[in-house]
């Protein structure tokens, strides 16, 4: 009997609904050991229709290889998401930055790098610092007038990563709710707790959420605050685009777009995942507490850990191999980010939390061209809510389980009880 033939059969790392219950890294450990580019099969799952499978990418240095050669696989030709669009939404889709390939992506990169720069980020870390310190408190009052506990996602991290995206765009304070309603809707459609009742085309079934009926509310506010900035401008990113001749307003309504919905739900899933792991290790805590000196170290292992985002996928532009597998043109290719952040290959004892580990070459940002543009943003907001939580909560533990997202693409909570005094 061959080795192949030994190995143990393929398992389902597809189907949204496991990911509520964890993160399957035994099922990830299996493909990376026996399966490391694997056929997954795309049923139809939750309303939404049946595709036609692709390839499951689990290894570091295949997703690697992946997310750097755009010329092999693109990002354009089937979009970023597992589940194909509808081809009449495709055109649309391709206009966002995300959905593009070397050199329209480059073309765009630039343009909005011009206002994602350092030094504005930078200037945000003083309202970052008190805002967490703001919201720490009040849960921290909210703890000790009931039980003890309270849930941090809803008391902290979710306002934490809205109010900080909305001062960058320059949102306006009445406004800021619609950044998180339609990040729900976007990132959240696999589950219904975050979704809301779907939106139903004339047959009953669910419409995409990228589809341009379903993003219109979102567009149409993208081109009011322009012309807003226009006549009132200020120092944000929203200003900056705006004003922008080079940027076109399809382009601009795109921008606005990725902007609210990556940028906030980065920072909106990787924050209490971080705290999780710290909560779920007293002992890595209380140290980092003791040294915290060592909080940029200890924010890339929480990335590590607890990467924002599952996967991404590319569509393979010609026939090639990867990993002993021939992949087809037209073949869906979804790299697996969490899976790439424990390999064995690369990282020593990876289901170990160590805060000091270096080097972390996690693909929790991704890699290549379509590396996150505002990675240097999120950094920084994990960095002062991680040392604000360590200031101000001596022992956080958990006070039961948290609410883990339905999705094969964001590692979301949904909830965190912790018992915080």
């Amino acid at each position: 009997m061959s080795v192949r033939e030994q190995a143990p059969p393929v398992p389902d790392v597809f189907d949204p609904r496991q990911y509520a219950a964890g993160v399957p890294h035994a099922a990830y450990r299996t493909l990376r050991d026996h399966h490391p580019v694997a056929r997954q099969a795309e049923p139809e799952v939750l309303g939404w229709p049946a595709g036609p499978g692709f390839w499951a990418v689990t290894r570091h240095a295949d997703v690697v290889r992946v997310l750097k050669d755009s010329t092999t696989y693109s990002s354009q030709l089937g979009a970023t998401q597992i589940r194909d669009p509808d081809p009449d939404d495709l055109p649309f889709i391709r206009r966002m930055m995300l959905n593009q390939d070397p050199p329209g992506h480059g073309r765009l990169r630039r343009l909005v790098s011009r206002a994602f720069t350092p030094r504005r980020v930078d200037r945000f870390e003083s309202v970052a610092r008190d805002r967490a310190r703001t919201l720490l408190a009040a849960a921290l009052a909210g703890a000790r007038a009931g039980d003890g506990s309270c849930d941090l996602v809803a008391t902290v991290t979710d306002d934490y990563a809205l109010l900080n995206l909305a001062d960058l765009l320059g949102v306006p304070e009445s406004d800021r709710g619609l950044l998180l309603h339609w990040t729900r809707r976007v990132i959240g459609y696999q589950d219904p707790d975050e979704a809301g009742e779907p939106l139903l085309d004339a047959a009953g079934k669910p419409v995409d959420p990228r589809s341009p009926g379903a993003l219109r509310d979102m567009f149409g506010y993208a081109r009011q605050l322009a012309a807003y900035k226009r006549e009132h401008p200020a120092d944000d990113i929203m200003t900056t685009l705006a004003t922008d001749p080079e940027l076109s307003g399809p382009e601009l309504a795109m921008f606005f777009f990725l902007l609210t919905v990556a940028g906030n739900d980065t920072v909106r899933g990787a924050a209490p995942g971080g705290l999780l792991a710290l909560a779920e290790h007293p002992e890595a805590y209380a140290g980092l507490r003791a040294r915290p000196q060592q909080l940029g170290s200890a924010v890339e292992e929480l990335l590590r850990w607890h990467p924002p985002v599952l996967t991404f996928r590319r569509t393979a532009v010609r026939d090639t191999d990867l990993a002993g597998q021939r992949i087809r043109a037209g073949d869906k290719v979804v790299v697996f980010h969490a899976s790439a952040n424990r390999d064995e290959r690369v990282f020593t004892a990876p289901d170990r939390l160590d805060l000091s580990r270096s080097p972390n070459p996690h693909v929790s940002f991704g890699d290549g061209p379509h590396v996150c543009l505002g990675a240097h943003f999120a950094r920084l907001q994990l960095r002062v809510l991680y040392a604000q939580t360590l200031r101000a909560l001596p022992a956080p533990r958990l006070a039961g389980p948290p609410g883990r997202l339905v999705s094969n693409f964001i590692n979301g909570l949904k909830s965190l009880p912790l018992q915080v005094v």
